[in-house]
């Protein structure tokens, strides 16, 4: 009972109104007055109040004032937290491409055949794309090259000689790390070598391709006597140009790793006779 009394009591004491006037300190003269009550006050305290703390939330929120909120980060931290997550990302996919090179080595060394692990175009990353250097027609320059060994250049003063007669100079000194495949996708052998090892020609001849294509990186096309091509792919750079003659044991490209269908530094030697791939390991000693 006493309780209901003193909040009745409270209540009334918030409905109470009063007057707020305002006199001239001279004259006494009223000049301004307003009707309040302690329950006017109290909601309209309470609602600027509220107003005022979403604007200045919306106000931090919008504008770069938040930047000096105590720990919140600044814009250049951000895009370095973003740098960063970006690079640590592409260290472990280089990390992951390395080991499983380094296993492809062991399994070399301890007479194993080391697994066909292939990179797709999903794995690799765009920074990686040089686009200067990309040609437009560079999608079907694997093929047309390949129909172009078939057309051979042929030299009616020049005696054809026979294969096996022929000396050919080992391209670079390194393991075998994938054999010859009479399928489209391997039509030659991969040789394993130090890094920025010198590759030669094979033979004395002409170069007749010597640029960029999109699935075997920097391509070398090499035609010599006896109606014979050698190709070299995946180099990291060409130092021969289409038209020049080279001369066996001459370098020609340095070992890379360049193109879709390169999964580690290595060279892809390729040798054509009258149109047809032929194993290499039949007429080089590697």
């Amino acid at each position: 009972m006493f309780w209901g009394v003193e909040e009745k009591k409270f209540f009334d004491k918030l409905k109470n109104q009063y007057r707020l006037i305002i006199y001239n300190d001279t004259t006494f003269q009223s000049v301004w007055s307003m009707k309040l009550s302690r329950l006017k006050v109290f909601t309209v305290t309470s609602l600027t109040s509220a107003v005022l703390v979403i604007l200045v939330i919306l106000l931090i929120a919008t504008t770069g004032l938040r930047e000096y909120i105590p720990g919140y980060p600044k814009a250049e931290y951000r895009q370095m937290l973003v740098r960063n997550a970006l690079v640590v990302d592409s260290l472990e996919q280089e990390l992951a491409k390395r080991d499983q090179f380094f296993k492809g080595i062991q399994a070399i060394m301890s007479g194993e055949v080391p697994e066909d692990d292939q990179m797709t175009a999903a794995d690799i990353e765009t920074d990686e794309v040089e686009f200067k250097q990309y040609n437009h027609d560079s999608v079907f320059q694997d093929k047309l090259l390949a129909e172009q060994l078939s057309l051979s250049i042929r030299n009616n003063n020049t005696d054809v000689t026979q294969l096996s007669q022929v000396h050919f100079f080992v391209p670079v000194k390194g393991v075998v790390s994938q054999h010859f495949k009479n399928t489209p996708d391997h039509f030659g052998v991969d040789l394993v070598s130090e890094p920025n090892a010198r590759i030669s020609s094979v033979l004395d001849g002409t170069v007749i391709f010597a640029g960029w294509t999109l699935e075997t990186g920097y391509v070398a096309y090499i035609q010599h006597e006896a109606n014979l091509v050698s190709v070299y792919k995946h180099n990291a750079e060409l130092l021969k140009k289409t038209g020049q003659t080279v001369k066996a044991g001459e370098a020609v490209a340095i070992i890379g790793n360049t193109g879709e269908l390169s999964s580690g530094p290595h060279l892809h030697f390729e040798l054509w006779h009258d149109g047809t791939a032929l194993d290499p390991e039949q007429y080089i000693d590697f």
